[in-house]
């Protein structure tokens, strides 16, 4: 795959149930002006007509679990990527209560679903990254040679934001794992700085800009990412909280030069998700 490919490095599906089964996102959704996805259903097919649409060519398609259940389960996630396995790409997740069971989960998901990384939501758990239920499976990423996926930043959600703090927790599971390739989505906002220094400080962090708009990307992250941060930002929407086509039209409007941008879009993700 060419180096200047789209990939959306943080997406779920939408099947209808998120009004249910996320009441935490609704309210985020209806901000956004999504709201009405959250009683869609789109199946594969209906999803990568929207990718085309908007000139995507890879989604990072990653599962849901909550303490309460799973939202969409590693196997759902399998039919998409089964269905257009050029178009889709699988993220895993685990029920983080079960420690034993989560590692088993993990790569049962890798290896035979296909998945290629793990992402788990700290807020939803209300458990930040540093906690040792996190510990096993970060093991279980660097031996199955895949990122693990987070969140950063505020909750839009109603729930506190302590855990989407970069320092201390980010920084400090970085050091305890510096073979852990981690990618900290939605920018990392109030604390946008802090993440930046979290990037810069450790060779295998990085950041996703998804559940931003690109024209409301902080200015500094914008800087980093057009200096010495240039291997260090990923493109991500949140769909379907975001439009893609909105956030890739937008993305022409940020004036990055050819080479920040076909790395901002497509060329770090492809690198760090090893596609």
């Amino acid at each position: 795959m060419a180096a200047t490919a789209v990939i959306d490095a943080w997406a779920q599906p939408t099947n209808g149930l998120l009004r249910q089964s996320m009441p935490e996102v609704a309210r985020l959704f209806e901000k956004s002006g999504s709201g009405h996805l959250l009683d869609q259903a789109l199946s594969p097919a209906q999803t990568v007509a929207l990718m085309d649409e908007a000139g995507v060519d890879k989604l990072m398609l990653a599962a849901w679990c909550r303490p309460e259940g799973w939202v969409f389960s590693n196997d759902a996630i399998a039919e998409f990527t089964r269905a257009f396995p050029e178009r889709f790409v699988g993220v895993a997740t685990v029920d983080l209560r079960k420690p034993l069971a989560a590692v088993r989960e993990l790569e049962r998901a890798v290896l035979e679903l296909g998945c290629k990384a793990l992402r788990i939501v700290p807020w939803l758990w209300q458990l930040a990254p540093n906690h040792r239920l996190y510990y096993p499976l970060y093991v279980k990423c660097i031996e199955l040679d895949i990122p693990f996926c987070t969140q950063v930043g505020h909750t839009g959600p109603l729930l506190p934001s302590e855990t989407g703090r970069p320092v201390p927790y980010l920084d400090e599971v970085a050091l305890d794992f510096p073979e852990l390739r981690i990618v900290a989505g939605h920018i990392g906002h109030p604390w946008t700085d802090e993440m930046i220094g979290v990037a810069w400080k450790h060779d295998n962090v990085y950041i996703d800009t998804s559940a931003y708009l690109p024209r409301y990307y902080p200015q500094q992250l914008l800087q980093f990412m057009q200096s010495y941060g240039a291997d260090k930002v990923l493109f991500g929407s949140n769909f379907p909280q975001l439009s893609l086509s909105r956030c890739m039209a937008q993305v022409q409007e940020l004036g990055l030069n050819a080479e920040v941008q076909a790395k901002f879009l497509g060329g770090n993700a492809q690198r760090v998700f090893k596609l």
